[in-house]
Parts: C-alpha cells; structure tokens; sequence
C-alpha cells in the first residue's frame, strides 16, 4: 500500500509540473509556424496613442498578458464584431459604445489567456470593474473604455489580476510599445502579428499600424481574432466606419482554418487625428479613396498572417473562384473548398486529389454545371468539361503541391461572379494544439 500512495503522488506532481509548464507559454508555442514571416515587422510609432504591457497572471505564467492602449483626446473608434448568438460579454459592451462620437481620448484594454465568455452575470461584472477602475485610472468616461478577451471559453475572468497591474500599465506607457502590444494578446499564435503603411495625403504623411492575434477557431464572422489597428489620419467616425465595415468583408471575412466562429472576436480602428490635413468626411474623395487603400493594405496583411499562423499549418492557400452566377454564389464555392477537410488533408498530404475539388463545388449549394467548370492548381489545368484535362499529367500536380504557398482557381463558367478566400492546410499538429489547449 505504502509503494502505491507513493506512485499516486509522483504521478498527481508530475501532472502538475506538466500543467504548470502548460500555462507558461501559449499551447506549443515554441514551434513557430513554417509559414510565419522572417520577423516581426519595424511598426511606426502612432501620434497620439501610447501603449504598454504587463503579466497579470490571467492563465499564463511568466509572460505578458495583458495590453493597454490610450488614445488621445479628438480620437474616433471604429470597429466591426463577432455575429455569433454567444457573443462574449467584452463585445456586446464595446458594440454599445461604438457609435458614441465623442472628442474625449479612449481606451483598450485587452487581457489574454481567457475569453470572458459563456460566463452570465459574472462576465459582465468583470467588463464593467474593469471600466471602472481603468476610467478612475486615467480620468477618462467608462463610455470610451474597450476591453476584449481572448482565451479559454466558460471560465470567470479573474479580472482583480487585472485590476492589480494597472498602476504599471498606466506608468509603462509608451509610443512604442506596439510590438509589445501583439505579443501580449497572443494565445496559440506561434508569432506575433503586425503590419503599417504610410501614405501622403494633400502633401502631409499619414501613418497606419496594426496588430493581431489569432491562430484556431478562424472563420467570417470574423474568426477568432482580435485586432487593433491605429492611424493618426484626421476622419470622421462615419467616414472611418465605413471603411472599416467594407475592409473587413475584403480581408478578414475572407479567412476560414477550421470553419468555427468565435464568441470575442474584434477589431477596433482609432484615428488620433494628428496628421497634419483636412478631414476625411466624404468617403468618394481623392483622400478618402487613398486612406481606404492603405487602410485594406494593412487589414489584408493582417488577414494574411493570421491564416499564415493557422493551428499546425504548413500550406497557405488562396481559393479563387470565377464564372459564377453571383458573388455570394462564388463565395459559397470557395469557402466550401476552404472548409472540407477533405480538401485541406489532401493539401497537407500534397496529394493532388482535384475529386475533391469537385466534391466541394457540388455540395456548396451554388449554381454550378459539372460539365463546363474547370479546375487549375496554380497555373495547371488539372480538369475541364467534366473530365481531367488531356494535358494534365498526375505528376505536374504532385509537384506544384510540394509548394508551401498554393493556389486553387475554379472557373464555374456560368457568370461574371468572382469570390477569392484564403485558408491553409489541415494537419495533425491542429489536433495537437487543441486536445491540449485547456491542459
């Protein structure tokens, strides 16, 4: 008996030591996806905004955890959110403060490591203390405070952690902090995520920069991500709004991993109106036009390394489909495609099976006529008029499927409809990740 309480207590503390290790780090975050970028992009610092960084000890131990961005007085906020029926506490409270026009400064608070989510009346306790104690911190109207979460789902937020470390937030702001900033929003991301653009407008620089988390749980509506982006462009609300809303469909409604819709994702814009020149109220203007450009650059960037970073992925994908009846019939072949595991394992198996192409297109539910579509890997016609094209050749496909970056072109052949997704490949490490994610 004595030999087997012994066993039963090495056992209980090398469980321990495993969890422990667990939540040091984000899940696997050691290895870094193939796909990532050589490095961290060189962001600008944002006129009119200052961020910092802190380990409050949310769910991980030994890193930072949580973000603070404050916005100067004259600065408006955009954002578009989650449509999930389970939206976490943090987005319902920031879409009831979006709209707000307001020549008062604003506020991001972002902790990661849990979603505040699935959690009732406690959620929205922890939303509203936090506004509370950051508003008395920095003077500034609960109104124009905005936190998100991220993390695990149906946990309470130990939102005093929070609370505790906002006097070192409040003392460690900075301008440039932003690339402190992504890396505290991570979770199982393997890379932090940040992207900029500078463009002149009347004569005077304008300054875009943004970061981003997400990894898993990525599909429209908007994934499970959040993003931050900056400007110090002089615009209104409205102006900035629509934007926002026409970007997002463009960039991050056009990425799908694993198909789930998350219950927090986010993205806030701010503009500090800094910059030197004139308002952008008409969204038709030459300056508007140049903005909204730079603006869908870096949403688009973003979008990109988010897939880049999909849990265990080894092949980013573009999906591009032509000829269809309409758009959202397009759309409805490419996110198909995007979406079957059976086409995203035969990616990461490099195995050039185009039957499951064909499988997708038939099951999306759009218009579609087996016998005129085509299919391409990249610039290879694999298959045309309802058999495999003479020219194609197994070999080629099993080539070109070796490649890390791909591209799938479907042509339904019926329309001028156009639809173009990006996803990645679907491989054992994302069972890996998520069958230890709460461990």
């Amino acid at each position: 008996m004595g030999a087997k309480k012994t066993l039963k207590k090495k056992i209980k503390s090398l469980k321990a030591q495993v969890k422990q290790a667990a939540q040091s780090a984000p899940a696997k975050a050691s290895l870094v996806s193939p796909l990532a970028p050589a490095q961290f992009p060189d962001l600008p610092a944002i006129r009119g905004l200052r961020l910092s960084t802190a380990a409050a000890g949310v769910r991980y131990k030994g890193r930072t955890d949580v973000m603070l961005a404050v916005l100067d007085p004259g600065s408006v906020v955009a954002g578009t959110f989650t449509r999930s029926a389970t939206r976490a506490a943090s987005v319902l409270d920031a879409q009831s403060k979006i709209t707000r026009d307001s020549a008062e400064g604003a506020a991001f608070l972002v902790n990661s490591g849990n979603a505040n989510a699935f959690t009732g009346a406690a959620g929205v306790a922890s939303v509203t203390a936090l506004c509370a104690a950051l508003s008395q911190k920095l003077g500034l109207p609960a109104a124009r405070i905005f936190t998100s979460s991220t993390g695990v789902i149906g946990e309470a937020l130990p939102h005093d952690r929070i609370v505790a470390v906002l006097d070192e937030l409040g003392s460690g702001l900075s301008a440039a902090a932003l690339p402190d900033a992504a890396r505290a929003i991570m979770t199982t991301d393997t890379f932090p995520k940040g992207a900029s653009a500078k463009v002149d407008i009347d004569g005077q620089p304008v300054t875009i920069a943004g970061v981003a988390k997400g990894s898993g749980m990525i599909a429209p509506d908007m994934a499970t991500m959040l993003v931050y982006i900056f400007t110090d462009a002089k615009i209104t609300r409205s102006a900035l709004q629509s934007m926002v809303s026409r970007q997002t469909d463009r960039s991050f409604n056009c990425i799908t991993v694993d198909s789930d819709t998350s219950t927090s994702d986010m993205v806030l814009v701010a503009a500090t109106a800094q910059a030197d020149m004139p308002v952008i109220e008409d969204t038709t203007s030459d300056a508007a036009q140049i903005f909204n450009d730079a603006l869908g650059a870096v949403m688009l960037d973003l979008a990109h390394q988010v897939v880049r970073d999909g849990e265990g992925a080894t092949k980013f994908v573009e999906v591009a489909v032509s000829g269809a009846r309409s758009d959202a019939d397009a759309r409805k072949v490419a996110m198909a495609i995007a979406n079957s595991p059976l086409v995203k394992t035969a990616i990461a198996g490099e195995d050039p099976n185009w039957g499951r192409i064909v499988m997708a297109v038939g099951k999306s539910g759009a218009e579609a006529d087996r016998d005129r579509l085509s299919i391409r890997f990249g610039p290879h016609l694999v298959a045309s008029q309802g058999q495999v094209a003479p020219s194609y050749a197994e070999q080629v496909g099993a080539e070109y499927m070796r490649q890390q970056e791909l591209v799938i072109g479907v042509d339904l052949r019926l329309g001028v409809g156009a639809a173009t997704v990006w996803t990645c490949d679907l491989t054992h490490r994302y069972i890996d990740i998520n069958t230890d994610y709460r461990s």
